[in-house]
């Protein structure tokens, strides 16, 4: 069938060439997970639904061929190899709800024999692939909400214990090695308190909530703390300390975003603020300490 509409036979080279792209992507993540893993069923089943997607818009123009996406490929399997098959099938999935809105735009194009094959394909981008979407769960990702807290709190309190070391020595290096200090001690102790919680009903290892939660809080402890022991100028070691917990808690805030379905901005400037409330906090009180005591 050629469409007699310039406007949805342009639409639909577009549209198939999309739904084409996404149907070699879910093809090629199953790949990556064993045949056996309920997750290659799941993520073929997906590819087999936008393939369908991409024959209904071809019928419009069926003299053009639809174009594969390389870049886009290649930075879908790139996420899928650094930050799991869950973040890499949900960012994929996550402009669903746009797509939907644009098929529902189209609507009046589409020819009265086509409406129910159309009506269909709105229904599965609409449902069907969101609830595919967040069946393709790693169990890793039972534990993301552990390494978050971990991060979390060691961006707020090791940030607020360097600024307060700060006002109170006027000293780089001691400062890095408070943040050291209390890293390796607030990283136990929030181990300790991830175990307790896993215990109250998680569905999953209290063990490994606990180590999650420690070594995430450490590692970021060290991350912060390096700045300081690598110049003299407290200027220059606290704005550099300071510039990477943004960049760590942008990480975060989008990995958990993308996992969760969230707003990113909210939640990132949440967290800013309270970040940076409390680095001027402490070293306010660091300062009057040491004009106080006269250290």
């Amino acid at each position: 069938m050629t469409s007699s509409n310039p406007e949805l036979s342009r639409i639909a080279k577009t549209r198939m060439s999309h739904e084409f792209t996404d149907a070699k992507l879910y093809e090629r993540l199953s790949k990556t997970v064993s045949s056996a893993s309920p997750f290659a069923g799941v993520l073929m089943q997906l590819s087999a639904t936008e393939h369908r997607h991409c024959e209904f818009w071809k019928k419009y123009a069926p003299e053009e061929e639809p174009k594969m996406d390389r870049l886009k490929l290649y930075w879908i399997l790139l996420l899928r190899r650094v930050l799991g098959l869950t973040f890499a099938s949900r960012f994929l999935d996550r402009h669903e709800s746009s797509v939907v809105k644009e098929y529902r735009a189209l609507a009046g194009l589409i020819p009265e024999a086509d409406k129910a094959a159309f009506e269909e394909m709105v229904a599965d981008e609409q449902e069907h692939e969101k609830e595919f979407a967040q069946k393709i769960e790693s169990s890793a990702i039972r534990y993301i909400s552990f390494v978050v807290l971990g991060l979390a709190d060691a961006l707020v309190e090791i940030t607020g214990i360097h600024a307060g070391s700060l006002g109170i020595y006027n000293l780089t290096e001691y400062a890095g090695l408070a943040g050291v200090t209390a890293g390796a001690a607030a990283s136990l102790a929030m181990a300790s308190a991830a175990f307790a919680q896993a215990k109250q009903g998680f569905q999953g290892s209290a063990k490994l909530s606990a180590v999650y939660t420690g070594i995430s809080y450490f590692i970021t402890a060290i991350i912060l703390a390096a700045p300081y022991f690598l110049t003299p100028s407290m200027i220059y070691a606290l704005g550099t300390s300071l510039f990477l917990a943004v960049v760590i808690l942008a990480l975060i805030s989008y990995y958990s975003t993308v996992i969760s379905g969230k707003p990113f901005l909210r939640d990132f400037l949440e967290m800013l603020l309270i970040m940076f409330g409390v680095t001027v906090a402490l070293y306010l009180f660091g300062h009057f300490i040491r004009v106080s005591t006269g250290i």
